[in-house]
């Protein structure tokens, strides 16, 4: 009976690591939660994930990065501007990263993670208040 309590003790053990793998493993082409653009989550060139806009929902007033808190890039556009950067690893989720909000032109604390369904938890903070949404594979 003991044998078969620490074999299973070993083998959670061993499983926890591949738990929070698959949680740090973000890359792949999301779409928001709103289904209004899809991001692109690939390495960086250091290990951390990078997301770029690879695709935007048209619309009647364009899809420029009109509210950049720089003047010089509100002619933009935003496909090809990236929204997630800067991150550290977790042990669960990426943490300490940055999310550009394109809508408000606002930067904000991030954290990302791949949920156990398949999707993405993208979550951004100011200060003490945070937002999140999921985000979808494409298929």
């Amino acid at each position: 009976m003991k044998i078969r309590h620490l074999l299973a003790a070993l083998t959670a053990m061993a499983a926890g690591p591949a738990v929070a793998s698959a949680n740090l493993d973000v890359s792949g082409r999301w779409l928001t939660g709103e289904r209004t653009a899809q991001i692109e989550v690939k390495d960086c060139g250091d290990g951390s994930p990078c997301g770029t806009v690879v695709w935007v929902k048209p619309n009647p007033k364009g899809v420029l990065d009109a509210k950049n808190p720089d003047p010089s890039l509100r002619t933009r556009p935003l496909v090809g501007v990236r929204l997630l950067y800067a991150f550290h690893r977790g042990e669960t989720a990426w943490d300490g990263g940055r999310i550009y909000d394109a809508r408000s032109g606002r930067t904000y604390q991030a954290r990302i993670s791949r949920s156990p369904d398949g999707t993405l938890s993208v979550t951004g903070c100011l200060g003490p208040f945070c937002q999140s949404q999921t985000w979808t594979p494409v298929k």
